[in-house]
């Protein structure tokens, strides 16, 4: 099928927009009318016209859970996803969901319709989604499903709380140091060298730093954003760097520690929702290697999930793989023993989900007055640097 952007007219006479996939413009028209749209105009796109238009989580959230009171009360799913495509505000949510109706229609199950959205559904929620229609606990796995995607909201939460204010203030004083090497260094200098008298070794090296700044200022701006942008080619390019970066990542104090609870928290939230949704515990670990985001976690989970399938104990293959902590292996292993193996999962995901939140909060309070110090020991080199000269031809003066 290929993409159609298309014009319409709906019942009240407004012209409506949107994007569409379709066998052909014949085909565009028909799936148009089956929404009530009267259709006007179309034309292909190619897929890369969809970046840009990511769905945000909030969005996803209110879908399931209105797909889960339209199921819980008996709805058919169709008829379900008819209405919320009619009242979703998201326009590129609007458009999947309308794919979805007509793939539902045509003779497709509700997990093989998100299966051809992969940018908005991943593998977890197709497989939970498909656990669910065979069980005939659709309504149970939505609710899950949404207590998982704000859980996971709540995590993205707390990672953006620790790196904002760190960043905000970085900004700033990169903002700061710029100015003064720009403008206000370079008034101080000529002042400085008409003085008369040797300039101490750190307003020397301030002077040049300024010199620098004045004269290659290009330089300072765009070689950070070049490096940054050749960063992202290497990670994207090269799985070997990417592997490395991610364990750097792990590795920095205190940040990396949190980084590593952060993804096993998700790992352990979405592998307890789809155990607990009867999904097996091999496809649960394949399905949650892409749920990390992270080449070293991902890499430790494939060693777990093949160390299973070779047949050795699940507490074992995570213990040999050195990912969780002694008291989350016991967990585990308690869970495994007594046969309540998704309670312990569930146990894990909470131990994570309060460990992240209080260590969050716990280097947050650490970072502030660092970065504070460390803003403050700059300003105070500048500042000595400019005005000690001054104060010694003033005291030389006086004498």
């Amino acid at each position: 099928m290929a993409r159609y952007a298309y014009k319409a007219m709906n019942p009240a006479g407004r012209l409506v927009r949107g994007r569409m996939d379709a066998g052909n413009l014949a085909d565009l028209e028909v799936r148009l009318k089956r929404m009530g749209l009267d259709f006007i105009d179309g034309r292909t796109v190619g897929r890369l016209a969809l970046f840009g238009h990511r769905i945000p989580r909030r969005e996803l959230i209110n879908f399931c859970f209105h797909l889960e009171q339209l199921a819980r009360a008996g709805v058919p799913v169709v008829e379900g996803l008819a209405d919320l495509r009619d009242s979703v505000g998201h326009p590129r949510l609007r458009e999947v969901i309308a794919g979805m109706v007509e793939s539902i229609a045509g003779g497709k199950t509700l997990s093989q319709a998100m299966e051809g959205n992969p940018d908005v559904f991943d593998a977890v929620v197709v497989h939970l989604i498909r656990a669910g229609e065979d069980t005939g606990r659709l309504p149970e796995v939505l609710g899950t499903l949404v207590e998982s995607l704000k859980w996971q909201d709540e995590l993205a939460a707390h990672t953006r709380k620790l790196l904002m204010y760190p960043a905000f203030l970085a900004a700033v004083m990169a903002a700061v140091v710029f100015f003064m090497m720009i403008y206000l260094v370079p008034k101080m200098v000529g002042f400085m060298k008409n003085m008369g008298q040797a300039l101490p070794l750190h307003t020397e090296v301030l002077i040049a730093v300024s010199n620098f700044f004045v004269n290659h200022w290009y330089a300072v701006v765009l070689v950070p954003l070049a490096a940054v942008a050749a960063l992202k080619a290497a990670l994207h390019l090269n799985p070997r760097a990417r592997y490395r970066f991610d364990g750097l990542k792990l590795a920095i104090p205190l940040g990396g520690e949190i980084l590593r609870k952060i993804i096993l928290s998700r790992f352990a939230g979405t592998f307890a929702m789809m155990y607990g949704a009867g999904i097996s515990v091999l496809d649960s670990i394949k399905a949650t290697e892409n749920v990390v985001g992270n080449a070293v976690i991902k890499e430790g989970l494939a060693r777990v999930g093949r160390s299973i399938a070779d047949g050795e104990n699940m507490t074992r293959a995570f213990q040999h793989a050195g990912i969780f902590p002694p008291l989350v292996i016991r967990m585990l292993r308690v869970g495994e023993n007594t046969g309540a193996l998704d309670t312990a999962l569930i146990n894990v995901g909470y131990f994570y989900h309060r460990d992240v939140r209080e260590s969050v909060e716990r280097v947050q309070t650490m970072i502030e007055p660092a970065m504070t110090v460390l803003i403050g020991a700059v300003m105070g080199w500048i500042m000595l640097s400019v005005l000690g000269p001054i104060y010694d031809l003033i005291a030389r003066l006086k004498i």
